[in-house]
C-alpha cells in the first residue's frame, strides 16, 4: 500500500517533468484560519530521485513526525523557501491576498528558479512562472506535501516564540486557533498585539 502511495505523490511532479519541466517547486501554506500569528507558506524544490519515507500532508501527520520530517525535506530539497504574511498585513488586504504574498514571498526565497509550480488549492498566486493548482495538493504531490510541512512546523514554532511574550492565551497549545480556550482568553484579556482583528469581528459583536 506504501508504495502505492509514493509512486501517486509523484504523479503530479512526473507529469511535469514528462511535459518537460525540468525544475518544478511545491508549494502550500499554514495558518489561514487561526485568530493570531502570521500565516506561513513555503517552497520546495525536491530531486526527482527523492523518496521520503512518511511524506504526507502535514495534518496527517503527528506534530512530532511533522519536526523530524522538516529536518529531511530541507537537508534533501534542492531549494526551499519560507515566508510569512504578518497578521496585519492579514487585517490589510484579507487572508487569502496575504496567503499569495507568502507564497510569492516563499517562491522568491528560492535559490534555484523553479520552471513550474505546483500550489495546494484551486487559486494561482500570481507567482510569475507556469502554475498548476491542485485541489488537496499536500495529500497527492510529494513537492507541495514537503512544503505543508515546512510551513506548518515553521509556524507552529513561531507561535511557541510567541507564547512566551503572551502566555495568557495559551498560543503554544492551539496556535492561534479559535479553540474553547482561546476565546476564554480573549473573553478575560481582550486581544494582543499579535490577533487578526478582522477575524474577531464577529466574536466582538457577538460580546
Amino acid at each position: 500500500m506504501r508504495q502505492t502511495e509514493t509512486i501517486d505523490l509523484w504523479a503530479y511532479e512526473n507529469a511535469a517533468f514528462a511535459d518537460g519541466y525540468q525544475s518544478v517547486c511545491g508549494i502550500d501554506e499554514a495558518g489561514r484560519g487561526p485568530l493570531a500569528g502570521p500565516v506561513c507558506a513555503a517552497a520546495v524544490i525536491l530531486p526527482p530521485d527523492c523518496r521520503i519515507e512518511g511524506l504526507n500532508d502535514s495534518k496527517k501527520l503527528t506534530d512530532k513526525r511533522r519536526r523530524e520530517l522538516y529536518d529531511v525535506i530541507v537537508e534533501n530539497a534542492v531549494a526551499y523557501g519560507i515566508a510569512f504574511a504578518s497578521h496585519q498585513e492579514i487585517d490589510e488586504i484579507n487572508i487569502l491576498q496575504a496567503t499569495f504574498l507568502a507564497m510569492r514571498r516563499a517562491a522568491e526565497q528560492l535559490g534555484v528558479k523553479p520552471e513550474l509550480a505546483l500550489v495546494d488549492g484551486n487559486r494561482d498566486p500570481q507567482l510569475g512562472i507556469p502554475t498548476r493548482t491542485i485541489v488537496k495538493g499536500d495529500g497527492l504531490s510529494a513537492s507541495i506535501a514537503a512544503a505543508s510541512i515546512l510551513a506548518k512546523v515553521t509556524r507552529d514554532r513561531w507561535m511557541e516564540e510567541l507564547d512566551e511574550k503572551f502566555p495568557q492565551y495559551g498560543f503554544a497549545v492551539h496556535k492561534g486557533y479559535g479553540t474553547k480556550r482561546h476565546y476564554a482568553a480573549l473573553t478575560e484579556f481582550g486581544p494582543c498585539e499579535e490577533h487578526r482583528m478582522t477575524f474577531l469581528k464577529k466574536f466582538y459583536e457577538k460580546a
